[in-house]
């Protein structure tokens, strides 16, 4: 994606701006430097608005198209084993080429998305237009559940082709990142592209300059690498960070949004009622996360999240617990529903996105880099061990597997409530500070 990566610069340590700080050792320093940096908004008119607009509709296209992805496997997998006569572990080459090629794919949209969006748009709109990538994603995930109960396993994967066809022609005509281009010295081209963001009329003089002050403090710094980043004033955020995603992966997301056909379907409710409820769902309470971000703050929402999450799985696995004890085929489906209804409702408000978030707050500058790199690969291990493992967990126990996931949602809500900070409301030299500080009390 234009503005997204290069080949001799790692993507994670551009996600920057002229507001943001350079980590620097201590949280008197970082105090300091919050108090010199100064205000880069500048006034855009409405040419420079439409751009903005437009460049970040053309990124999360691939957002949509990681929403598809992550849909499609739920509504398609019924149909893929008996047109093609698989069993449970086979899949043909052509498949396993496909996901692949797709993990990969969705691998890099899923940080290069909202790191391009953020270093586009204007401060006081950044909040907003990242959070499209959160509600592109559900609203791709919710697309798949709906159009994939009418259509069969073939049309649904040409579909899902769409906003990558998308995202490709649009990108011809998208600006590169004018942070990127200061940080490899394009200088011009920086201050041109800037400019076409801005809009034709607008001041960009402070932004520009702010933003070459910053590029300027950055080359000063140490080399962004996992030596830098395994030093022990970056445990805390090392925690947080692999933390969330962990507890994101393993509390049963990939159970939930890549069987919930299976589920309905063992249960004994309707596939196509329960996969339309589970996409209207996930559209209102993705919309409603999107906004309460700023409103609520982090914290209370990945909160209520978590806690949604262990109750969604505490009334799944007990439908299938009643539905061993023959107790009755409406209680077993009712609960069903309900309970992958919470669940994928309570997911989407928070631990859907926000996780990302934090992550790309609480890292310094200088090791945003290799940090960001490693808590997506924890992200993307924990999504495949978690897809690959539930057919084997619940042929051995139905109702076993979702207590198992309720119990790590569970231990995910003490986590949030003992580690995690509140980031709302604050700047990155403040969030910065604070981590330090937080690290040199708890972890020294």
């Amino acid at each position: 994606m234009a503005g997204a990566g290069s080949a001799d610069q790692p993507l994670l340590l551009r996600a920057s701006g002229p507001d943001e700080d350079e980590e620097s050792g201590t949280s008197q320093n970082l105090g300091s430097v919050a108090a010199s940096v100064p205000s880069s908004s500048s006034s855009s008119s409405s040419s420079g608005n439409s751009v903005v607009l437009f460049s970040s509709l053309v990124a999360v296209c691939g957002s949509y198209a990681f929403g598809n992805a992550v849909g499609y496997s739920s509504p398609a997998e019924t149909g893929i084993m008996d047109d093609l006569g698989l069993s449970l572990a086979e899949g043909t080459w052509w498949l396993d080429a496909g996901r692949l090629l797709m993990g990969c794919g969705i691998g890099l949209l899923s940080y290069v998305v909202p790191v391009y969006i953020a270093e586009i748009t204007p401060k006081n709109v950044r909040g907003v237009y990242t959070s499209l990538n959160q509600l592109m994603i559900g609203l791709g995930k919710a697309f798949m559940f709906l159009i994939g109960s009418l259509v069969s396993w073939r049309v649904l994967a040409l579909i899902g082709t769409l906003p990558c066809l998308l995202q490709l022609l649009g990108l011809f005509f998208i600006p590169e990142s004018p942070r990127w281009l200061a940080k490899v010295g394009r200088e011009k081209d920086f201050e041109a592209a800037l400019q076409h963001l801005r809009g034709k009329n607008a001041n960009i003089s402070q932004e520009a300059s702010d933003i070459k002050d910053y590029m300027e403090h950055l080359r000063r710094m140490s080399e962004d690498g996992v030596t830098e980043l395994l030093q022990w004033k970056y445990a805390y955020p090392l925690i947080v960070g692999v933390g969330l995603m962990i507890f994101q992966q393993c509390g049963g997301l990939n159970a939930f949004v890549f069987y919930t056909s299976t589920i309905f379907e063992e249960a004994g409710f309707s596939t196509t009622v329960g996969t339309i409820a589970a996409a209207v769902v996930q559209i209102l309470s993705t919309t409603l996360g999107v906004l309460l971000m700023d409103k609520s703050g982090r914290r209370p929402l990945l909160l209520v999240s978590a806690a949604g999450g262990c109750l969604g799985c505490v009334f799944t696995g007990l439908s299938f617990f009643l539905q061993d004890l023959d107790s009755g085929a409406v209680l077993v489906s009712s609960l069903v529903l309900v309970g992958v209804l919470v669940f994928l409702g309570s997911f989407e408000l928070g631990m859907g996105g926000i996780p990302w978030i934090i992550m790309s707050e609480i890292f310094p500058i200088n090791v945003k880099g290799s940090a960001g790199s490693l808590v997506n690969l924890v992200s993307w291990i924990g999504s495949w061990f978690i897809s690959y493992t539930f057919s084997y967990l619940f042929e051995w126990s139905s109702a076993g597997t979702f207590l198992i996931y309720a119990g790590i949602c569970a231990v995910g809500v003490i986590f949030i409530a003992k580690l995690v900070p509140e980031t709302k409301g604050r700047t990155l030299e403040e969030i910065h500070a604070s981590i330090t500080n937080k690290n040199d009390h708890n972890l020294s």
